[in-house]
């Protein structure tokens, strides 16, 4: 802060002004004004204002230097806030920006700037659609304008964003591996335990081109849609994608996937957790040479007849804590009925039965393990009988129409009958409940089947298995929260580029979640930082306008700066900033 004297014809008034800079613009306020030469003669008895204004100006300045100086900021009712001129901002993303150059993007992308000699800034460009696709996801225009939100304001234009797309695509596969290298020094990645599964996202036109084919929507779309494959370490952090042809049958993508990260990751002795529909015999039997292993799910309904009569057998049945084979059937209401109390009950309910047997087919040579809970018996039951009661509705209401959309819909439950019982064409169709049908997946209830060629204990197969609930909640996540679909991209390489945010996006986020002890649901996470807004105050700083909570205090604890002082003043947003980034 300095002395500012004003001069005009009846008086010279002093003011204390203070410099600030304004991006890259140097600019002065208007702190204090003091008085007239006049008036302050008279008050300072005699004393030369100059002097006094010198000396009080120094103890402002040593007192802001010792941080003890309050802030003081006026307002008028009377005067309007300047047009166009923007006052909140977001500081939620500093967070997000930590995690960001703890795995070195900004170097990777650096990298990338000098391999291909541009001369727009990629880094800043990356990290605002990272920041963007987690905070507030929209299209590329829309991103543009939302990186104006952030504390930090952007440094490129529109077309550097499409521009930069071209170039992340072609970088892709690189990024990833690259990626990976880096996060391992964010934490410890358990790349032994490896989960694979695919989805599709769906685009909002009609004729299918490159990447966009018309095959099997997870959504029942009738759009042209892009298929993503997505491996995740046994941490339930994402590891690599790819994306291919809305088309491709998704069996055929895991062994090609698989064969760059062995190689692009330096991966060698790993387990590969699938779903059903990815456990072709191929691809069984290539994750059953080498140090590689697989665990698949096995659908019930598709073993062999002798080995489901086995699988559904009441006998031949052991759990945790019992030497011998027991009588499902018998030992169940055998126990139940003794349990004194609900305490004793719950526990009957959460024990996981077990049996196993080697199986050989197709020169495969496997474990089928198959697990029973009453508690999973129960659920599927729940399950279907609400179902049920929906199809009965249905039928109630007098439809017309009732069709069966997948194999889940609680249309199955549904039988209907256009033919008399003399085989002639009736003059009304009739629909009823299917008992049969009922039935039929009734003998299911409680079962569940896993194929692996490891010879661990069925209990510690099981566990592993059950991480992989975690990739399709990566894939709600992308879709619902990152709004990754429907996807406005029209050339190939821009949605491989989207995709390649998105998995970014999903790997900072998981980081965030694990930092945070997984003690907050993921809407909380965005939704908290979404909120973190600051007032900006010329010349001194900003005002934070969230409320504080258990959730901003863990933040800070976490990543080692704050933000909720009443005022962040420059001179420590500066040093945030540059926490931030470090």
């Amino acid at each position: 802060m300095r002395l500012l004297k004003s001069e005009s014809k009846n008086a010279t008034s002093l003011y204390v002004i203070k410099d600030f800079k304004e991006g890259d613009k140097r600019s002065t306020k208007v702190v204090e004004k003091l008085g007239t030469l006049k008036e302050l003669a008279e008050k300072l008895n005699g004393k030369d204002p100059i002097e006094w204004a010198e000396e009080y100006i120094a103890e402002l300045n040593q007192n802001e230097t010792e941080s003890m100086k309050e802030i003081i900021v006026k307002y008028s009712p009377n005067k309007y806030i300047p047009k166009d001129e923007q006052r909140s901002f977001n500081g939620g993303y500093l967070f997000l920006q930590k995690i960001y150059h703890e795995l070195k993007l900004d170097n990777i992308c650096c990298q990338i700037e000098k391999d291909y000699k541009f001369t727009f800034p990629l880094q800043t460009i990356l990290s605002r659609l990272l920041f963007a696709r987690i905070l507030f996801p929209g299209s590329k225009l829309a991103t543009f304008d939302v990186a104006k939100k952030f504390i930090e304001q952007p440094t490129f234009e529109l077309q550097h964003i499409y521009r930069a797309l071209e170039v992340i695509a072609k970088e892709s596969e690189a990024i990833q591996a690259t990626l990976y290298r880096h996060s391992q020094k964010v934490c410890k990645r358990n790349s032994r335990i490896l989960f694979y599964d695919c989805t599709n996202f769906f685009f909002e036109i009609e004729q299918a081109d490159g990447l966009k084919q018309y095959g099997v929507s997870k959504e029942h779309r009738p759009n042209p849609i892009v298929q993503m494959g997505l491996f995740m370490d046994g941490d339930g952090l994402p590891l690599a994608f790819s994306v291919q042809e809305g088309n491709t049958n998704e069996q055929i993508t895991l062994k090609p996937f698989e064969k760059r990260i062995i190689k692009d990751f330096e991966l060698s002795r790993i387990v590969v957790c699938t779903d059903a529909g990815l456990a072709s015999t191929a691809n069984r039997k290539f994750n059953n040479i080498a140090n590689r292993s697989f665990i698949t799910t096995q659908s019930m309904k598709k073993l062999k007849k002798h080995l489901r009569d086995w699988a559904l057998s009441p006998s031949g049945w052991s759990f945790d804590g019992l030497d011998k084979t027991c009588n499902i059937s018998e030992l169940m209401e055998a126990d139940f009925e003794k349990k004194e109390n609900e305490k004793m009950k719950h526990s009957f309910m959460e024990r996981i039965f077990y049996k196993e047997r080697w199986i050989k087919e197709d020169g495969l040579e496997q474990k089928l393990i198959i697990t029973y809970s009453l508690k999973y018996a129960l659920y599927q039951k729940q399950i279907r009988n609400r179902q049920v009661e929906r199809a009965t509705k249905k039928i109630a209401s007098g439809a017309s129409k009732v069709e069966k959309k997948n194999q889940n819909d609680y249309h199955r439950f549904i039988a209907r009958e256009s033919c008399t019982k003399d085989g002639e064409v009736a003059d009304k169709t009739l629909y009823h409940i299917n008992q049969e049908v009922i039935d039929a997946e009734s003998m299911f209830d409680g079962f569940y089947a896993v194929c692996t060629n490891l010879e661990d204990h069925p209990s510690e197969i099981a566990k592993i298995n059950k991480g992989r609930w975690e990739i399709e909640e990566s894939f709600r996540i992308m879709k619902s929260q990152f709004k990754s679909r429907p996807v406005y991209l029209s050339r190939d390489d821009r949605i491989k580029a989207h995709f390649t945010t998105c998995f970014i996006s999903l790997l900072i986020y998981r980081l965030l979640e694990k930092k945070l002890e997984k003690k907050y649901t993921c809407e909380e996470i965005i939704d908290g930082l979404k909120d973190m807004n600051f007032y900006k105050i010329k010349g001194e700083g900003y005002i934070p306008t969230y409320t504080r909570t258990d959730f901003t205090d863990d933040l800070h604890e976490i990543f080692g700066f704050r933000t909720d002082y009443q005022i962040v003043d420059t001179k420590r947003l500066k040093e945030i900033l540059k926490i931030s980034k470090s």
